[in-house]
């Protein structure tokens, strides 16, 4: 599943490696989708895969701070595959695009981020300004990491 995801990436929106030894642990890399507020982030997640996995959906968070209406502030994710809708033919790269798509079209009415997703419905210029500055951190932190790595 996993090198199948890297082999796949042909847009290179998503990057996934192992996180140590392993394979249970994944790390993954979702950039913002062009062309949208997102645009230009860089955001970090971990995957974790259970032993009933694909049965189950992975555990998966967002590293990164988000400001988002169905990220919770442990970066947690509210979104159906992970609940109702989850099949075992859902592999890494189905998931990870998920959560993209998700990104650019959240769902007001399954908050649970109450003042992102209040923001998202009556003033989104506002929450397009929240969106962008964790953009502009991310970057920033994805930078300085790889800076750090370069050393």
């Amino acid at each position: 599943d996993l090198k199948r995801t890297h082999d796949d990436d042909a847009h290179n929106s998503i990057q996934v490696t192992p996180s140590g030894d392993s394979l249970f642990y994944q790390e993954a890399i979702i950039f913002g989708p062009d062309a949208t507020t997102w645009e230009g982030g860089c955001f970090n997640l971990t995957m974790e895969f259970l032993q009933d996995y694909p049965n189950k959906p992975p555990k998966v968070k967002f590293l990164t701070k988000m400001f988002h209406p169905n990220i919770y502030s442990d970066g947690s994710i509210c979104l159906d595959i992970f609940k109702t809708t989850w099949s075992p033919v859902y592999d890494v790269s189905a998931v990870l695009t998920s959560i993209q798509s998700l990104l650019t079209d959240p769902n007001p009415n399954s908050p649970v981020n109450a003042i992102a997703s209040k923001m998202f419905v009556k003033n989104y210029q506002e929450y397009c300004a929240k969106v962008r500055q964790c953009v502009s951190a991310s970057s920033k932190a994805n930078s300085r990491s790889k800076m750090t790595m370069m050393k």
